[in-house]
């Protein structure tokens, strides 16, 4: 399996996808994220995952953007392919794609709106991982998908020779904890709450698939680096400094605010698709403002 020689740790972006002002995708513009994320030292890349619009983009256009991301890498990094959905062979039929793609991993939510129990969960990801033998992270965020995986359900999924990690965001840090004491050492746990990585690195994380990564990739670095080297003192203090930035970049549903903020930069147009609309002008000026305090680049 092509994932286990690259290791899943540090900052790994949860990739918007960047659309023209019509909604189509802006395929140079992904191009140019790319090359920004690995030109600022990103350690992964997630395309197409909640925050790269998975819901409203189609079959055709989810599977070209996770091929375009892969042959952009070109190795570099890790690309972790968003490859969930709540019908158990849908989720297969993207998984296999991606894994004919090149994908290192794929990133598999737990099925949306049809709330499944702990043992549906079970059996759905064992279902994928029995089709499919690329490495799998598992994505509990019941914010998002009223469905919950509970310790129990992860720790017996970690038995799953393909199912290596889980990007968890759940709200509560304290389940990084949970699992760390249930699961193998070499289980992958990575936060999917930027303002509580901190937090999870100290229950057992090894980075995060972050969302702030997108408008600071460089910085979110320099966070991860620093506490995978055991600088706690240095990966505090960069922790204070993104704080304000996690939390206005969800004032709004992600990745409304994210791709507010890459448009205002200057990265990608401001497309992004119904049925989420433009950032509203006093989150507008918020974003602007923390931003700006931040970096000290205007926008």
């Amino acid at each position: 399996m092509t994932g286990h020689n690259k290791r899943l740790q540090g900052s790994l972006v949860a990739l918007v996808t960047p659309m023209k002002n019509s909604g189509a995708v802006d395929w140079a513009a992904l191009d140019a994220l790319v090359d920004w994320h690995l030109e600022s030292g990103t350690h992964g890349i997630v395309p197409v995952g909640t925050t790269g619009e998975s819901a409203t983009l189609n079959h055709d256009e989810h599977k070209r953007v996770i091929k375009a991301v892969i042959g952009r890498v070109d190795g570099r990094v890790p690309v972790v392919a968003g490859a969930g959905a709540n019908a158990t062979a849908e989720a297969i039929e993207l998984t296999e794609s991606a894994q004919g793609d090149g994908a290192d991993y794929c990133l598999s939510v737990t099925p949306y709106y049809n709330k499944p129990t702990q043992e549906g969960l079970y059996r759905h990801y064992c279902a994928i991982a029995e089709a499919v033998d690329l490495p799998m992270v598992l994505y509990n965020v019941p914010p998002r998908t009223a469905c919950d995986m509970k310790a129990e359900t992860v720790a017996r999924l970690a038995g799953v020779d393909s199912i290596v990690g889980i990007k968890e965001a759940c709200g509560d840090a304290e389940r990084v904890a949970e699992i760390k004491a249930l699961v193998p050492d070499d289980f992958v746990l990575l936060s999917g709450e930027d303002a509580q990585t901190l937090t999870m690195v100290g229950y057992g994380a090894v980075g995060a698939i972050s969302v702030t990564a997108n408008v600071l990739p460089a910085l979110m670095v320099a966070f991860c680096e620093a506490f995978l080297a055991g600088d706690h003192a240095k990966a505090r203090e960069i922790d204070a400094r993104l704080q304000p930035i996690h939390e206005i970049l969800f004032v709004e549903t992600s990745p409304i605010p994210s791709k507010w903020a890459l448009n205002a930069m200057g990265r990608i147009e401001d497309g992004i698709r119904l049925p989420l609309v433009e950032l509203t002008a006093p989150a507008q000026v918020e974003v602007r403002k923390r931003l700006e305090a931040l970096t000290g680049a205007a926008l």
